[in-house]
């Protein structure tokens, strides 16, 4: 694939989780969350940009969510699952976007809150309509999709290279 192809970048906010009493990585989804993820995984797959390759973060939340929402789309990408995406800063999530393979056209990403705000956030450096806007009002609430188009390799993936085209949650 060119390294001068346009690319899609799917970040998807882990759904709902409950709050039991267990460590943090291990928290399941609740109740809501189980119905959000598998609305995100349909969503996505409206959405024409089936990811080609999803990174995962390890925690219980993000592999129940991914696994309901995968299971929507007409074909399943290839799923790593990522240590590091748990409590990643935004400098780690581009240093991981940086890492990925050009022949990937399409990445999801499937990780936490504050790092995938942020790094929409900062990606975006223009957005459709008022996409940026409204995912700054929400917060990137739980279960929430944006997607980002950027033209050029996965290494050169810096601030405010990046459209943000779309921005979703459960509960528009």
């Amino acid at each position: 694939m060119s390294e001068e192809m346009t690319r899609h970048v799917v970040l998807m906010r882990h759904a709902k989780a409950d709050f039991p009493d267990v460590d943090d990585h291990e928290r399941p989804l609740a109740e809501r969350g189980r119905k959000d993820a598998p609305r995100a995984g349909r969503w996505i797959a409206s959405s024409g940009a089936t990811p080609d390759l999803a990174l995962c973060s390890t925690a219980a939340r993000c592999r129940e969510a991914w696994k309901l929402a995968v299971g929507e789309l007409a074909q399943r990408p290839r799923t790593v699952y990522e240590d590091r995406l748990y409590e990643a800063s935004l400098g780690e999530l581009i240093a991981i976007l940086n890492e990925v393979d050009d022949e990937v056209g399409s990445l999801a990403v499937i990780g936490h809150n504050p790092g995938l705000h942020a790094l929409a956030d900062a990606l975006a450096g223009e957005a459709e309509g008022d996409t940026l806007a409204r995912m700054n009002r929400s917060g990137f609430p739980t279960a929430a999709v944006a997607v980002l188009t950027f033209i050029g390799s996965w290494k050169s993936v810096e601030h405010g290279v990046g459209k943000l085209t779309t921005f979703w949650t459960p509960h528009d």
